[in-house]
């Protein structure tokens, strides 16, 4: 994502971004408060930017570090710099990323479903991930639909200094974990998932496609937003194709967490998508994605679809 596609989030934010030399760097913006009625969502605003060094944002994460307070700080000693020509995904090697399924009762009604009586969850490969601006690239054998799904992402990130993550988490403590909010997209390839379905197969590969998980450009620390009822869209070439609250979640992010606890262990950098709201449609390549969440920031990428090996070019 360059300079000139960004809009900024409604608070203090963290991303990477690769310099004009040499490996990636943490960055934050603090952004000029402007009036969101008088500015388009996608047209970008002005802010202060700081480049805050050759860090890996998953050390601090470990840490506990990268709370509010904690980027205020770092945004006072860092280094001013210009809007960055390209910004990467938030965390570079997250341990695993986990997705909420039907947290909307009305995405759950477009399929014919219900909401599940528990959270109900599964996961995306680490390399699905791609960061904004990236190409979401359908594969070159793929033909039929790919759709967008729109969602508020979890940044996990708690003090863990031996490295033993949090098991059967208690839904009062659950929301400590979390370190701060960006927008995913969780593009998954519908019919593959359907016919997956259909033989009784798991569906793994139509949700974890590689670029099939952008997620970015801004991490807003927790305590720089109240998550519980954030405003969530997804434009298509411009065009609103998803539209809701988080307030409309079947599941709390504290109840979520702790589902997911007694599961499997939750480590610092892990990668939490709380589900899409209705309105999932196809996207084809020559698209372009925009995920805003309200307070965090626009994702957007490009559909592009992939070449043919070599061998099978010819």
């Amino acid at each position: 994502m360059t300079a000139g596609d960004l809009a900024l989030p409604a608070a203090p934010a963290w991303f990477r971004f690769l310099p004009a030399s040499g490996s990636p760097h943490l960055g934050a913006v603090d952004p000029v408060a402007v009036d969101p009625v008088a500015v388009d969502p996608l047209a970008g605003a002005e802010g202060r930017f700081v480049d805050l060094g050759p860090i890996d944002p998953q050390a601090l994460l470990l840490a506990g570090g990268l709370s509010a307070a904690d980027l205020a700080q770092r945004i006072a000693a860092g280094s001013a710099m210009a809007a960055p020509a390209r910004i990467l995904q938030p965390v570079p090697r997250p341990g695993k990323v986990l997705c909420l399924a039907k947290n909307y009762v009305a995405h759950a009604a477009e399929f014919g479903a219900k909401p599940p009586a528990e959270p109900i969850f599964f996961a995306k490969l680490p390399d699905s991930l791609c960061g904004p601006g990236d190409p979401v690239v359908i594969p070159h054998w793929l033909e039929t639909r790919v759709d967008h799904e729109a969602e508020l992402a979890l940044i996990l990130g708690f003090e863990d200094p031996e490295r033993r993550g949090r098991k059967d988490v208690a839904e009062a403590d659950a929301l400590a974990l979390v370190a701060g909010y960006t927008p995913l997209n969780d593009v998954t390839a519908r019919k593959l998932q359907g016919q997956d379905r259909e033989h009784k197969y798991p569906w793994l590969r139509a949700k974890a496609l590689d670029t099939f998980c952008p997620f970015g450009p801004f991490v807003v620390p927790r305590d720089g937003v109240d998550a519980s009822d954030l405003e969530i869209t997804m434009r298509v070439n411009g065009e609103v194709r998803q539209h809701a609250r988080t307030s409309a979640m079947v599941f709390s992010i504290a109840q979520a967490l702790a589902a997911m606890s007694r599961v499997t262990t939750l480590r610092s950098g892990d990668v939490i998508a709380m589900g899409t709201p209705e309105g999932v449609s196809a996207v084809h390549p020559g698209d372009e994605m925009a995920v805003e969440v309200e307070g965090l920031g626009v994702l957007r990428n490009p559909v592009v679809k992939g070449e043919p090996p070599a061998a099978e070019a010819r």
